[in-house]
C-alpha cells in the first residue's frame, strides 16, 4: 500500500469513527475482521468492480460499440453502395448493429421524420420539413434495351424515337415515372406501356425478357449484363435526384456520422452521379 503500519491504524480508526462501528478485533497485535468488515468489503469489491465496468464501457463506445444504425434506402442504392459503405463500416466497428431494409421514397421519409430509421436514401418528394437533406446527387436516367433490340445502335434516345415501342413503365406512383409522363407529354407522344412495375429491378427484369423498353436509374442496369441488357442515354433528361436524409431535429451519433461519409463516398465515386449544392 506504500504506507506505514501507523498510517493504516490511523486510517482504521479514522473510518471506524465515520461508521460509527467497529470493523476489526485486536487480538495479540493482530487485526481480525469482524463480520461487518467482511460484508462491508463484499460491497467495496463490486463498487471498484462497477466502476472498472464503467471504464470498460466508456472504452467501447469510444470505440463505436454500442450502437445500432437503421437504414431505409431505395433499391437501387442496395445493390451496391449500401452494402460497399456497410462492409466497410462492419470491419471497423464489428459490435455495431446495423439494419438495412429497401422502401419507396415515400415510405423511406416517413420511417426516418418517425425517427424508425436513423438514415434514408431517397427520391424525396417537394415540401417535406419533417426530414433533413445530408448530402445529394443527380443520376440522369437511362433507356435500357433487350439484347439485340433495333434501336440498340443509337447513341441517345428521344420519346420520338419510342413512339410506338412496347415501353416497360415503371409504377405510377415514382418520381420517375412522373418525369417519364412529362418528357412523353411535352413531345406529343403516347408511350405504348405494355407491362408496369416497381422497382427498376424488376422493370429491367422485363426488358431482359425481351418484352420493352424502359427508363430506370443508371446503376440498376448493371446488374443484368449477364443478360446482355443495353444501356443507351436517354432526352430530355430525366433526372433521378437522391438525397440522403435524416430527422430534421434528431442530432446524429458518431456512428452515424461515420456510416453516412462512407455512403456519401461510394456514390461519389460511381460513375453517372453529380454531386448537388445545398
Amino acid at each position: 500500500m506504500s504506507i506505514s503500519q501507523p498510517a493504516v491504524s490511523r486510517h482504521i480508526a479514522d473510518l471506524e469513527a465515520e461508521l460509527g462501528f467497529r470493523l476489526f478485533e485486536r487480538r495479540g497485535g493482530k487485526l481480525l475482521p469482524l463480520p461487518e468488515a467482511q460484508v462491508l468489503g463484499e460491497e467495496v469489491e463490486r463498487m471498484f468492480y462497477g466502476l472498472e465496468r464503467l471504464r470498460a464501457f466508456t472504452r467501447e463506445m469510444q470505440g463505436l460499440s454500442h450502437s445500432r444504425i437503421s437504414i431505409a434506402s431505395l433499391p437501387m442504392a442496395s445493390f451496391r453502395i449500401l452494402p460497399s459503405a456497410i462492409g466497410t463500416f462492419l470491419r471497423a466497428h464489428e459490435r455495431v448493429r446495423v439494419t438495412h431494409n429497401v422502401h419507396t421514397s415515400q415510405r423511406i421519409a416517413d420511417l426516418v421524420a418517425a425517427g424508425q430509421a436513423d438514415f434514408g436514401i431517397a427520391q424525396l418528394p417537394m415540401g417535406r420539413a419533417d426530414v433533413r437533406k445530408v448530402a445529394a446527387w443527380r443520376c440522369p436516367c437511362v433507356a435500357v434495351l433487350p439484347a439485340g433490340h433495333a434501336l440498340a445502335a443509337r447513341d441517345r434516345l428521344t420519346p420520338q424515337d419510342l413512339e410506338d415501342v412496347p415501353f416497360v413503365a415503371l409504377a405510377h406512383q415514382t418520381v420517375t415515372a412522373a418525369f417519364v409522363i412529362e418528357r412523353f407529354s411535352e413531345a406529343g407522344i403516347t408511350p405504348n406501356i405494355v407491362a408496369e412495375s416497381q422497382p427498376s429491378y424488376a422493370a429491367c427484369g422485363l426488358v431482359a425478357e425481351g418484352l420493352g423498353v424502359s427508363i430506370v436509374d443508371p446503376f440498376t442496369p448493371s446488374l443484368f449484363s449477364d443478360k446482355g441488357l443495353l444501356v443507351v442515354p436517354f432526352e430530355p433528361v430525366i433526372p433521378f435526384d437522391v438525397f440522403l436524409i435524416v430527422h430534421s431535429e434528431r442530432p446524429l451519433t458518431r456512428a452515424m456520422h461515420t456510416l453516412i461519409d462512407l455512403v456519401a463516398a461510394e456514390f461519389d465515386r460511381m460513375k453517372g452521379a453529380e454531386r448537388l449544392d445545398g
